[in-house]
């Protein structure tokens, strides 16, 4: 194999393929990126097994055709430090030659034949679907997804497509979000994404993509991409008997001074109080040593009986700093119960804490 590449566009790409690398057995051909030439197309690859990503690049100059892998991390690392210009990738005795100018770097490769092959679309369903709103609503609920759990399924997002729209949601057990949106789609399903992949996803949901799935498998291409990810199998818990039917109170409160009193109090302590009066807000720590943090914003609330909520700082402000909309509301029962805090198109649950 022998190719003249743009610099850039190879380590755009060679970035973009590395975290779907085995990193921990080197020894694997999982843990290099592979490269194939042929048919005036070049072919970059990378797969772990559980997600993979492909490019195909037709600008390029193919002065031999052939096939070559080489450790994914040390490659990347190699284009880095060339400069903004033409870099020659060549095969020779079963090393990788990189080379630019006076400069040359040699890599050992494994058998390409030995690479995974990549899922197929055929007996696959279509999904059809926004893939920028499908990343963008993904991204929403990604703070609230598990990442360690014993119960698979809580490591990834929930999509419950119904005929008329798509609830995402994703849960730690101590909160839970749903992101809403209206989209017709022609049968009801649902499949759990796994959280690693969703990182990916909103790297590449930028663009005309189409999307098919299995109970296994899900697979997005574009016109220079493919992307595939395993799916969990599980029963994800019945996510709506957990948002509260009904709520004692509700309040229509301001983002962004809701953010100023979190974020004041987060300096020093990572759970705080909120007290909610008639006239004002009051956000105060919840510190085991001596040190103190208390700050109140002047708001009219409308209750007449004082209310209060504990609360770990991070669950409110992951909700605060998703929405787009300048207020939200919170709903609230007593201040042993979950919480909701909703926008037009983001709810949330929260457990509070025992103060």
């Amino acid at each position: 194999m022998k190719v003249l590449i743009n610099k850039n566009m190879l380590e755009s790409i060679v970035t973009n393929t590395n975290p779907y690398l085995e990193k921990r057995d080197l020894s694997a051909i999982t843990s290099h990126i592979y490269i194939s030439a042929k048919d005036g197309v070049l072919n970059i690859k990378a797969t772990d097994h559980e997600i993979g990503l492909a490019y195909k690049l037709s600008n390029v100059k193919i002065i031999d055709q052939g096939y070559a892998t080489a450790n994914g991390k040390k490659l990347l690392d190699i284009i880095k430090s060339l400069k903004d210009e033409e870099v020659m990738l060549e095969t020779v005795n079963n090393y990788l030659y990189i080379k630019q100018k006076n400069s040359k770097y040699k890599l050992p490769m494994y058998k390409f034949e030995d690479f995974p092959e990549f899922p197929t679309i055929e007996g696959k369903s279509k999904f059809d679907v926004d893939a920028v709103m499908l990343g963008r609503s993904l991204k929403k609920i990604l703070p609230s997804i598990d990442s360690n759990n014993p119960k698979f399924e809580l490591n990834g997002a929930f999509l419950d497509i119904k005929q008329d729209f798509i609830n995402i949601v994703g849960t730690d057990t101590r909160r839970l979000s749903v992101f809403k949106f209206q989209t017709p789609t022609e049968k009801e399903f649902s499949l759990i994404i796994p959280k690693k992949a969703i990182n990916e996803i909103q790297k590449l949901f930028f663009d005309k993509i189409e999307i098919y799935y299995d109970e296994n498998i899900l697979i997005a291409q574009s016109q220079n991409f493919e992307f595939f990810t395993k799916l969990i199998n599980g029963k994800f818990p019945d996510y709506e008997r957990v948002i509260p039917k009904e709520v004692r109170k509700r309040l229509q409160l301001s983002r962004d001074k809701m953010i100023d009193g979190i974020k004041t109090i987060s300096m020093l302590s990572d759970t705080m109080k909120i007290t909610f009066s008639k006239d004002n807000i009051t956000f105060e720590s919840v510190i085991e040593d001596n040190s103190e943090a208390k700050t109140m914003i002047d708001y009219q609330t409308g209750l007449e009986d004082e209310f209060f909520i504990g609360i770990k700082n991070r669950y409110l402000l992951d909700f605060l700093t998703s929405i787009e909309d300048e207020n939200f509301e919170l709903g609230f029962n007593e201040s042993s119960l979950a919480f909701v805090v909703n926008s037009k198109e983001l709810t949330t649950v929260i457990m509070p804490i025992n103060l």
